[in-house]
């Protein structure tokens, strides 16, 4: 398949774009061949929301000014719309400075983030007023802001810049997604902050019945958000599926979300800080970390041992900065298999010492429990004793028998 060249205009802000329609770009690389690029701009206009973030009575403060950052970020998203979103694959080879510093809006990504952010601090501030002898940790903030800003790190940075060029660069964004944002949402403990934050009326008629719902009850369940995972992380990378996507924006953004959706499945039965319908024990957990990385390696291994690149997509981009597609291919299934067994080892060894940190806790109690066992049985002892008499003593039936003689 040979490239097609496009041509290119600039918006009315002095913004290069891409035509609407157009689904594809060259740009020259640095070897001087041109390069295939999806062009991930959007025509679409941007959602736009009520406003309405609390579940109830928001505080009079607080709330309008999220609010009115939200309606800022969306008003932002309309005029930028897909203009200043993604371009054509960049001039340059990656580095770490492009990773880091150079980012791209993209409306589609930018405002989920900035409406759960929102979401997120009225739910900590409400929760902070409704119970203040236990506030929202800050650890859990932490966790969540870290989730979002791992999400945004994959999808908006120069991450995203290259994930259509370079598979490695490629794979890094899946890792980020699976292994990064999704146990650390997850570890925010978001549903628990929804449940205190919610007043007792939206909790019985709203969040109890969708907890206690059967799509959650099968979803939620340890087997069938293992198996999930499994397939979508087999399916996505030995199907059309992955291909398809990298040609076509919409389908992109599904695998993505696939990703990202069955990760959180993944780790919300290991973490367990949100209510679950099946809620495992410290072995358990540990059993199911541990029965996850066989399909995982064996995913990396297969894709490390092709004898050609396994993806159209990237074999007709030739070989963008000079690196080789199976060469990239190669390091991204590395990638792969490293990052997946260090994070599963990781989580393995956090999931053996909470254990640990939870028998410490436990043994006192465990130990009172014992005594108060020894002191029962002690006294039913000496209870039997005194029934039948105390040793030495004759018992009645001996009485009898020396007054028959």
């Amino acid at each position: 398949m040979t490239p097609r060249a496009v041509g290119q205009d600039k918006g009315s802000n002095g913004l290069r774009s891409t035509p609407a329609g157009t689904g594809r770009a060259c740009w020259p690389t640095a070897t001087g061949q041109p390069t295939r690029m999806i062009a991930r701009g959007r025509d679409r206009a941007p959602c736009h929301h009520d406003g309405v973030i609390c579940l109830s009575s928001c505080p009079g403060r607080v709330v309008p000014r999220l609010v009115g950052g939200g309606v800022a970020v969306l008003a932002l998203a309309a005029i930028a719309g897909p203009v200043a979103a993604h371009g054509g694959a960049p001039d340059e080879a990656p580095t770490l400075a492009s990773f880091v510093f150079d980012w791209s809006f993209e409306p589609l990504v930018a405002i989920p983030l900035v409406l759960a952010a929102l979401v997120w601090l009225t739910l900590v501030d409400r929760a902070g007023r409704l119970h203040p002898g236990h506030p929202v940790s800050p650890w859990r903030t932490a966790a969540f802001f870290g989730g979002l800003a791992a999400v945004a790190m994959a999808l908006m940075s120069g991450v995203e810049a290259y994930d259509t060029t370079l598979f490695s660069v490629h794979m890094v964004q899946h890792m980020l997604l699976t292994f990064a944002a999704a146990p650390l949402l997850v570890l925010a403990a978001p549903v628990t902050q929804l449940l205190r934050a919610a007043s007792p009326e939206v909790r019985r008629r709203w969040i109890l019945p969708i907890l206690h719902s059967g799509p959650v009850a099968v979803l939620g369940h340890p087997v069938v958000a293992w198996l999930t995972f499994t397939v979508v992380m087999w399916a996505t990378h030995f199907s059309p599926l992955f291909d398809m996507a990298l040609e076509d924006p919409f389908l992109h953004d599904i695998e993505h979300a696939l990703f990202l959706g069955s990760a959180l499945l993944f780790w919300w039965p290991v973490v367990g800080a949100d209510p679950g319908p099946r809620r495992m024990g410290f072995a358990g957990r540990g059993l199911y970390l541990l029965l996850q990385m066989p399909p995982n390696s064996f995913l990396a291994v297969a894709i490390l041992m092709a004898g050609a690149p396994l993806y159209p997509h990237y074999a007709t981009l030739g070989s963008p900065y000079g690196i080789d597609p199976l060469a990239d291919q190669q390091l991204a299934a590395g990638l792969m298999w490293v990052v997946s067994d260090f994070v599963f080892i990781g989580a393995i060894l956090l999931v053996v010492a909470a254990w640990m940190r939870q028998e410490e806790r436990d043994a006192p109690a465990v130990e009172r429990r014992v005594e108060r066992e020894r002191q029962r049985i002690s006294q039913r002892a000496e209870e039997l004793a005194a029934r039948t008499g105390q040793p030495g003593e004759p018992s009645s039936g001996g009485g009898q028998a020396s007054r028959v003689r």
